[in-house]
């Protein structure tokens, strides 16, 4: 078998279903027997970093590893996507081909030293030199990308692999690794003692998914021990969903990217604080001010990222292992040594509608020529089919539906990249979600976000998957024009602005169904039209930039109060 034959073959028994790349010069060995010889569908993008996107949202939805390939002149181009995969424990197998082996020393075109390049976002970065040894490689690849924390594993294929022959006598895969986590381990047993107690003896507990939940799918279990003990669980924006929003023990997100004031207030009494999957960054904790002062209340950590546990919060109990298996010990425990355990019952619901309900009826006036985005998510919320995901741009795009979509049924419904948060993420993302669920994908983003990836609208349309692009312009890098004026007291902030662009002629050039909404009484009817279309759909909606409408973000909060500026929160 020649390495192209190998390489498919080793994908095929992993039960991979799809790639994303891009082609190049040094992949062309390896298409010529993947289109003669595997059914392994092939999603051509346009830009590598769409690819690299695409592939780390679609192992999010799908729960399993996504393939990923790039050609060396295209090598840098993905690394947005895997580094948002690294921070995300995404797992991705990605394979760059390469110049033949050592041709860089001779300054080839396009040499450069990847397995250096990736070695920083990748668990391991390989260096295939000769075939017989792809089956071992590609086996090791999946265990390491899929085991303990998942993130993405790197492969440089030179090109002359694709072509070289060898026996080969070891073509198996390991199916345990073909989904992830592929492995379970339970946290310290007595250490679970120790945080039953700990929780049982709390006043007002809390627990904090991070997305280290939804990657171990733990909601059922999660779900089951808050409600024997009735602790609520708030989550960050990336675990937002691990249990249904509208449970009356879910407190909704938390942090400073979507977190309501009732959530983050609620969390900052707590007593106790049982970390769930979350590496505790600057996000989800607002600059670690979200708690108050650390030695005022008990921490306990479980994360399967023995780095991650206690790295921000003195802990009273460290849990090292699975979130779904650790959990489902700890509920057994509670169950056999307190079985006729009685908690006063917690519903967060009327606190929660209350505080959505203000802000849908708050009214605050807009300035000319734009729409409320808060009016925008109200009525998606509303309409919105279970099967659809939703993905999300940093930014305005993604501030609002954080904290005012509800996710109703648990899982992977909503996704940003708010691990590493660079702009560009959402329409690549809708494209990857798109190839990995059936239902309608709604793509937020941002006029400074969408300029990184228009090219790619043709790849949504060549695929004729249900996605809808929902454009929030207002024509300015937002979040850095509001930043500056918020918090740094810039009156006139330097280099965030751009001139207009008529989406809508773009979009219509790619063979997108188009629609502009104008006004409130137009929402719904464009956004059902949209989501019953089968096909490609745009729509621009002009919203105020962040320093006009200051949005849920705790920092920015504080300072529209001081300066007077109306915000939602």
């Amino acid at each position: 078998m020649n390495g192209a034959q190998v390489i498919l073959k080793m994908l095929e028994l992993h039960g991979v279903s799809h790639v994303f790349g891009l082609p190049g010069e040094t992949t062309i060995g390896w298409y010529k027997e993947w289109q003669e010889h595997s059914s392994i569908e092939y999603v051509l993008t346009r830009d590598e970093r769409t690819a690299s996107y695409a592939a780390e949202a679609y192992a999010k939805i799908t729960g399993r590893p996504c393939v990923l390939e790039a050609p060396s002149p295209g090598v840098t181009h993905c690394t947005p996507g895997i580094t948002e995969a690294f921070l995300s424990s995404v797992p991705i197998i990605f394979f760059s081909s390469d110049i033949p082996i050592n041709q860089d020393k001779k300054h080839g075109l396009t040499g450069v030293d990847q397995t250096a390049l990736y070695a920083s976002i990748c668990k391991e970065s390989f260096h295939l030199n000769n075939v017989k040894d792809i089956p071992f490689m590609l086996r090791r690849a999946f265990r390491v990308a899929t085991s303990g924390r998942p993130a993405p594993v790197h492969i440089r294929v030179p090109i002359n692999i694709f072509h070289d022959t060898a026996d080969i006598t070891d073509l198996y895969a390991e199916p345990e690794y073909q989904h992830y986590p592929a492995h379970r381990p339970v946290a310290d047993h007595a250490k679970i003692r120790e945080a039953i107690k700990l929780l049982l003896a709390a006043e007002k507990p809390v627990i904090v998914c991070g997305q280290g939940a939804l990657i171990s799918q733990a909601s059922d279990v999660l779900l089951e021990l808050a409600e024997r003990l009735q602790i609520p669980i708030g989550t960050t924006t990336p675990g937002k969903g691990t249990i249904p929003e509208t449970h009356p023990l879910a407190l909704r997100v938390i942090g400073a990217r979507g977190g309501m004031e009732y959530s983050n207030n609620y969390v900052g009494t707590a007593d106790t604080v049982f970390f769930i999957g979350t590496n505790t960054d600057s996000s989800s904790t607002d600059h670690w001010k979200l708690y108050g002062d650390p030695a005022s209340k008990t921490f306990l950590h479980l994360d399967i990222a023995e780095a991650h546990v206690g790295n921000n919060y003195p802990v009273k109990v460290g849990l090292v292992g699975d979130a779904r298996a650790s959990l489902e010990y700890m509920l057994e425990l509670i169950k056999a040594e307190h079985p006729g355990l009685e908690r006063l019952s917690v519903d967060l619901n009327p606190m929660k509608r209350t505080a959505l309900d203000a802000v849908f009826n708050s009214n605050i006036p807009m300035p000319k020529g734009v729409v409320s985005p808060v009016k925008l998510t109200q009525v998606l919320d509303a309409i919105l089919p279970p099967d659809a995901i939703v993905t999300a741009e940093p930014g305005v795009s993604a501030i609002y539906p954080s904290a005012l979509l509800s996710v109703r049924e648990a899982g992977r419904r909503y996704i940003t990249n708010y691990s590493m948060g660079a702009l560009g993420y959402s329409v690549p993302a809708g494209i990857g979600a798109s190839f990995a669920s059936d239902g309608p994908v709604i793509s937020f983003t941002g006029d400074g976000s969408l300029a990184f990836v228009l090219g790619d609208f043709e790849t949504i349309q060549r695929s004729g998957k249900n996605v809808t692009v929902i454009l929030t312009r207002n024509d300015t890098y937002g979040w850095i024009r509001g930043e500056a004026i918020l918090l740094d007291d810039v009156d006139a902030p330097w280099m965030t602005d751009f001139g207009p662009v008529d989406y809508l002629k773009v979009s219509e050039g790619f063979g997108f169904k188009t629609a502009r909404i104008t006004s409130e009484d137009e929402i719904e009817a464009v956004l059902t039209d949209a989501i019953g279309n089968q096909g490609a759909n745009f729509i621009e909606i002009m919203v105020p930039s962040q320093d006009q409408i200051v949005p849920f973000v705790p920092s920015w909060v504080r300072a529209a109060k001081e300066k007077d500026l109306p915000y939602f929160y």
